[in-house]
């Protein structure tokens, strides 16, 4: 069976290259055989079952998607996305959109890219010693990974957007360098001011986050670290994980328009609102080895108790300041570099100027097999599969565009410019967007959306063959091991999802398998790792994809988009109990409580009219347009949770329900939230952001009934 695909490979694929090492040949024709041979067994008995709802009009089609997966052919995108490294804005990030390019083109697809200059950053050279207190030498430190090789093109270990700048000062533990971590240092006595900080990645802070606290504190530098829990998934010591401290998403320069190529306003890299963005102090990244050889050299007052849970630093016992010293310098380099987004268009028959969006990022730190080609390897084979199926005779009845995005590790740069140049189209054509990041971390499925979204979610899951249990679908393993709510939400600004939903209003959805992985954003997230530990079979790509491409299918052909806004507000419902509970009765959210009731009245309203529409679709008495006015209230209430005025201090960010809140959010109500958090905050400001909040309420409550008051 999985022979029967080599003809549907894009004529630019090899199975071999001469790039690749004698080791990774090996590893590669080792991992392809065994994926034949899974590949036969597992489409030979476990055949998946047809989505039931366009199933109606296009049954072999729908069965062709889901039967024509194939794990070797997913497998052979990845080898090839990942033979180099390939960070946005250089040679090999050009290559690898070239490759997906070149893929779309050889199924036949309406191929498309669209380039952006944009301001990125990138390392020149970088330095950490330790002057310890048992020793008259200055002890060099490592901060790259040991095994790497010099002549590999894998980037030093850095922080995109870290001012340059030297500092020497004593070593001082922060813990996750939270507001909270700096107030248990001070009741300990410890002076954190003329210190280089050593931060422990987690506790909800992003990287920027724990250096803009860290310059508020008085602190030179940082360094940080991320605890590796599963050295044994690693086969390597010493990762390091690279990142952004870029504050907000987009290019600096063209802050809320896009960053087109030719003649666009650009501020400078002076102006007061590109400043704003990038932290005070240096930062830059370490390894836990490097970590630990630090903090175990501190003297001074105790590790606070609570900071001690999970901690593996087992020789961690005080936080300083010193008597170790540390010699810190890092330079780096800002300048305006060319990406890439490459679209593939599948126009609708029906709805054409109805856009249903899969995306995921193409540009890695490093090799990128787990982060982000997974996704990428899967979006290529979803796009196979669609091409196959129109091969048949399909057409979606409304457009799906596929999308490879570059430039999102520097902080959602490459979909966020395309959003703000299609702002306006989207805003009125957008049907959803579906992302997918990493789509293989390791075991375990997760999917977070707009609740409207949850039902399809559900349903889709029901029909994809549980990848780890082939005897169960994927839904029955998800719901019984999930050690929290189901289905997540979307208000981090983690990846390309943000500026869709949290921007433009877009219904979004977001998935990936595997919690968490131990070679993130190191040398190590390598396809070697993938075969090794991540995914060995590719059958979890394959379900992912399974899933993914089965959401965009009935978002582009169910009759009556599958949205139910019941469960938005049923969320929203236990949104402000939540909130009543943490406010102590304190403050009113009456006004939030007598807004969701509107949007319950309108939602039921909705499901009353939709039954009675396919009542009547059964019967052919249903026109195109009444359908149509229909589908537009149930795609544009989302918009209505959009506020003009946007978050507080993050006027960029829309979205008055999900979005980025300061240290302390709810993960929800992100307005609400600072204002809660702010030490000064007066009830009156807080009743305000509620108010807000249940303003952008009723707008949703209006667009959904759909008249004019």
């Amino acid at each position: 069976m999985a022979q029967s695909f080599y003809t549907s490979l894009p004529k630019s694929t090899t199975i071999f290259t001469s790039s690749a090492s004698p080791s990774c040949t090996l590893i590669f024709i080792l991992t392809l055989c065994i994926i034949s041979i899974y590949t036969l067994h597992h489409q030979n008995h476990h055949t998946h079952p047809p989505s039931p709802s366009t199933t109606a009009q296009h049954p072999p089609l729908i069965s062709t998607f889901l039967n024509s997966a194939s794990n070797y052919t997913i497998s052979n995108y990845l080898r090839h996305l990942t033979l180099h490294p390939h960070l946005a804005g250089t040679p090999s990030s050009s290559a690898a959109a070239d490759y997906v390019k070149a893929s779309f083109e050889s199924l036949h697809l309406q191929t498309q890219v669209t380039n952006y200059s944009v301001l990125l950053s990138y390392h020149l050279q970088s330095s950490l010693t330790a002057h310890f207190s048992n020793s008259s030498t200055a002890v060099p430190l490592p901060l790259t990974e040991a095994e790497l090789d010099s002549d590999s093109g894998v980037v030093k270990p850095y922080h995109a957007y870290s001012p340059s700048g030297s500092a020497y000062g004593k070593a001082v533990y922060v813990h996750h360098g939270r507001e909270e971590d700096y107030r248990s240092l001070a009741s300990a006595g410890v002076d954190v001011r003329g210190c280089v900080a050593v931060a422990k990645r987690g506790g909800g802070m992003s990287r920027n986050a724990v250096v803009v606290k860290a310059a508020e504190k008085g602190v030179v530098a940082v360094v940080m670290y991320t605890e590796n829990k599963d050295r044994a998934r690693t086969y390597h010591g010493g990762g390091v994980e690279r990142g952004t401290v870029l504050d907000g998403v987009g290019d600096p320069l063209t802050p809320g328009w896009a960053a087109t190529d030719g003649d666009v306003e650009r501020l400078g890299v002076e102006d007061s609102e590109v400043l704003k963005r990038f932290p005070m102090v240096a930062s830059m990244p370490i390894s836990v080895e490097t970590a630990e050889l630090i903090l175990g050299s501190l003297e001074g007052a105790r590790v606070p108790h609570l900071w001690r849970d999970g901690d593996l630093l087992g020789n961690l016992n005080r936080v300083g300041p010193g008597p170790t010293f540390l010699n810190f310098t890092y330079q780096g380099e800002n300048k305006v570099a060319k990406i890439q987004n490459v679209f593939a268009v599948i126009k609708g028959s029906e709805e054409p100027d109805r856009f249903v969006v899969l995306g995921n990022h193409r540009d890695a730190w490093t090799y990128g097999a787990v982060d982000p080609n997974s996704g990428t390897a899967a979006l290529i084979d979803i796009a196979r599969r669609y091409s196959l199926m129109m091969r048949m005779g399909w057409n979606p009845q409304r457009t799906i565009i596929l999308c490879s995005w570059d430039a999102e590790e520097f902080g959602m740069i490459g979909s966020t410019e395309w959003v703000e140049q299609n702002l306006v189209n989207l805003g009125s054509k957008a049907v959803a967007y579906l992302n997918v990041d990493c789509a293989v971390q390791g075991p375990g499925f997760f999917g977070a959306t707009t609740p409207q979204l949850d039902d399809i979610l559900v349903e889709v899951t029901k029909k994809v063959t549980d990848p780890d249990f082939s005897d169960s679908m994927l839904f029955e393993k998800w719901k019984t091991t999930s050690d929290g709510p189901l289905i997540q939400r979307l208000s981090d600004v983690f990846s390309d999802f943000a500026p869709f939903l949290h921007h433009a209003g877009v219904p979004s959805i977001d998935l990936y398998y595997g919690k968490d992985f131990p070679v993130y954003h190191t040398a190590f997230d390598s396809y070697e790792w993938m075969v090794k530990y991540g995914d060995p079979f590719f059958h979890r790509h394959v379900a992912v994809a399974g899933v993914w491409g089965l959401l965009g299918l009935h978002l582009a052909d169910d009759p009556i988009l599958p949205f139910n806004y019941l469960s938005y507000a049923a969320q929203l419902q236990n949104y402000t109990h939540t909130l009543n509970n943490l406010l102590e009765g304190e403050v009113s959210l009456h006004p939030i409580t007598s807004a969701i009731q509107e949007l319950e009245d309108a939602a039921k309203q909705v499901q009353y009219e939709i039954k009675k529409m396919r009542e009547e679709e059964s019967e052919g008495g249903v026109s195109v347009l009444k359908r149509r006015m229909l589908n537009d209230r149930l795609m544009f209430a989302e918009r209505g949770f959009l506020d003009s005025e946007g978050i507080p201090g993050k006027q960029w960010f829309k979205h008055l329900v999900y979005g980025p809140a300061s240290e302390g959010g709810l993960g929800f109500f992100p307005g609400v939230a600072d204002a809660i958090h702010e030490s000064n905050t007066r009830e009156s400001k807080i009743q305000h952001e509620i108010w807000r909040v249940a303003r952008a309420i009723q707008r949703a409550a209006s667009a959904l009934k759909g008249d004019l008051t």
